[in-house]
Formats: C-alpha cells, sequence, structure tokens
C-alpha cells in the first residue's frame, strides 16, 4: 500500500474510533487527513521511502480555540493507539521529521509553509511563496473537515495564483530560460567553463519544469520531485519530461563536443515547445525562436502597474 491509503485506513480504524469515544463533542469540528512533507503526500513514496518518516500516521487539525481545549489531550490519547497497522509501522521519525503527523491547529499548519493563516490577500503575498512550500501544504488528501476551515484555505490556494503573478513568473521563467539555456550554456562550453555550463544546464532545467507548471496552473513540488510530478501535467508535462531526461544522461564522453550539441540541440526543441505553448494560450504573438524575446510580451499583459513595470527578469 502506498502511504496514503495507509494514513486513511489507520485513521478510519483508529482515529475515527478515537475521536468517537473520546472527544464526542468535538467529532463534528476535528479536521483530518495527511497533507504536507513527504514522498506519500505527493504518492510517490517506494520502498526506499521507508526508511525514515513513513508509515502509519495521520493529522488532526483543530481550531485554536478548540485546540487549546483538547488539543494536548487528544496528543496524548494518540499515543495509546496501536503503532503497527496492517504489518506496517511503527512509524520511523526522523531528527527533523516531527510534526508531519498529529495535532496541530489549523493556521499553525498554514503558516508553518506560507507565513500566514488564510489565502494571500495581495499580489505581494502571493509573489513570495515559494512554489513547493504551496504544492506542499495542497498535496495529498484531506479525509473529513465537518467545519470546513481546513478546506476553506486549502480550496484558496488550490485556485492557484492571481492571473497578473501566474504572468509575472511565467515572463522571468522566459528570461532565465533563455538566458541559461539558449545563450549561456554553449558559450560556456566553448570557453571550456565546464562548471558554469553545468550550472546553466542545471539553472535551465529547474526553470523550465517551473514554467511548465505555471502552464499547467499547478504548483511545483520540492526539488526532488519536481520532474517526476511534470511528467502527468497535460500541457507539455511529458514531452518535456523526456526531453529533460534526454539531457541529463547524455554521456558521450568519448566525443564530448557531440554531447554538448546534442544537449545544445534539445534545449532548443524544449524552447520550441514552449515558444509554440505560449502562442496558443495567446500570452505572445512574437515569432521569434529566442524565448527571450517573449518574457516582455507576456509581461505586457499583466494589469497590475506595480508589477507590471518590474524587471522582467525578477521573480
Amino acid at each position: 500500500m502506498k502511504g496514503l491509503e495507509i494514513a486513511e485506513r489507520y485513521f478510519r480504524e483508529y482515529g475515527a474510533l478515537l475521536i468517537e469515544d473520546k472527544f464526542e463533542d468535538f467529532k463534528g469540528r476535528i479536521a483530518a487527513g495527511l497533507v504536507g512533507e513527504g514522498s506519500e503526500c505527493f504518492g510517490f513514496d517506494d520502498d526506499i521511502s521507508r526508511d525514515h518518516d513513513w508509515g502509519p500516521g495521520f493529522c488532526l487539525w483543530l481550531t485554536e480555540q478548540d485546540y487549546q481545549k483538547i488539543g494536548k489531550e487528544i496528543e496524548a490519547e494518540l499515543k495509546n493507539i496501536p503503532a503497527e497497522f496492517e504489518g506496517i509501522g511503527p512509524r520511523k521519525i526522523s531528527d527533523r521529521g516531527g510534526g508531519r503527523v498529529g495535532v496541530s491547529q489549523i493556521g499553525q499548519f498554514y503558516r508553518r509553509f506560507i507565513g500566514l493563516d488564510r489565502v494571500p490577500a495581495s499580489n505581494t503575498e502571493w509573489r513570495y511563496i515559494p512554489e513547493d512550500y504551496l504544492a506542499t501544504c495542497t498535496n495529498g488528501k484531506v479525509f473529513t473537515d465537518p467545519l470546513g476551515e481546513f478546506n476553506a484555505i486549502r480550496e484558496g490556494l488550490q485556485g492557484f495564483y492571481p492571473n497578473d503573478v501566474r504572468l509575472k513568473k511565467i515572463a522571468a521563467r522566459c528570461m532565465i530560460i533563455a538566458q541559461s539555456g539558449q545563450y549561456n550554456f554553449l558559450r560556456c562550453i566553448k570557453r571550456e567553463e565546464y562548471v558554469a555550463a553545468q550550472y546553466a544546464e542545471t539553472q535551465f532545467c529547474g526553470n523550465t519544469i517551473s514554467l511548465i507548471f505555471l502552464l499547467n496552473k499547478r504548483y511545483k513540488p520540492f526539488y526532488k520531485w519536481m520532474h517526476r510530478a511534470m511528467k502527468e501535467l497535460p500541457i507539455l508535462g511529458e514531452v518535456t519530461h523526456k526531453l529533460l531526461l534526454e539531457i541529463v544522461t547524455s554521456r558521450e564522453c568519448d566525443l564530448m563536443e557531440v554531447m554538448y550539441e546534442k544537449k545544445g540541440r534539445l534545449i532548443e526543441e524544449i524552447c520550441g515547445h514552449i515558444i509554440r505553448e505560449l502562442r496558443k494560450e495567446g500570452l505572445s504573438d512574437s515569432s521569434s525562436d529566442f524565448l527571450l524575446d517573449h518574457g516582455p510580451i507576456v509581461q505586457a499583459k499583466i494589469k497590475d502597474p506595480d508589477l507590471r513595470n518590474l524587471d522582467v527578469m525578477v521573480e
């Protein structure tokens, strides 16, 4: 079983009964699920994942007032339910893995990732929350939320960035992708600056993945999972996943110039796909095959003047 399935079954078997038996007056007020850090919350857990912070466990989310009344008591009661479930467990908690399961306040949970106990209220608030943090606090599954307070924030975040913020990020990604991949990568190779070339390649890959997520109106997860998660995205996900994998696994070491030329061609192929998608969505009308020329056109479509007037590279 995947960790998310284990968590839900474990909650149904023990957590729900604990609430019913010990906290009946609050059973219509406690949200439960598994959301947050950890591969299982994205559905990416495997045999390797089981060595730490994996196993039976779930989250309970309470309002601040309810947490003050019964939070510590629930935490104590959770220690009394079986640590093993269907032959799995107990959960192994690493030095930095505490707090992934158990009881927390709703506001405290969201503040941990986005610095707010509510949906961001301005473009500025949205812009400065890292993409992977937004992915982390909107992943997984909510098993029950009778009050609806946890899901109200969750659904507001899942609605994605305001359009102006999305456009600003797309514009900036276009610039960095072009600068690192189309422009600087092969120039670094010609100078035999191979560390700089590797960094340019890495910048290209990371910003390309971010852009594909932005085009799909989805948050890019933590770097360890971003390439894998991109494959399932309907807009350019599978093709970009394949081409990036080709770039990073090209190893024709006896003919380095052939390898780097191949990487350069793959970079241009990816940029071609992106440019066609920008035109398809009406985000750019430029005929240029250089992605740097498309960034300012995307940014010009931003309605917020303060955001539109920022340097196009800034994000």
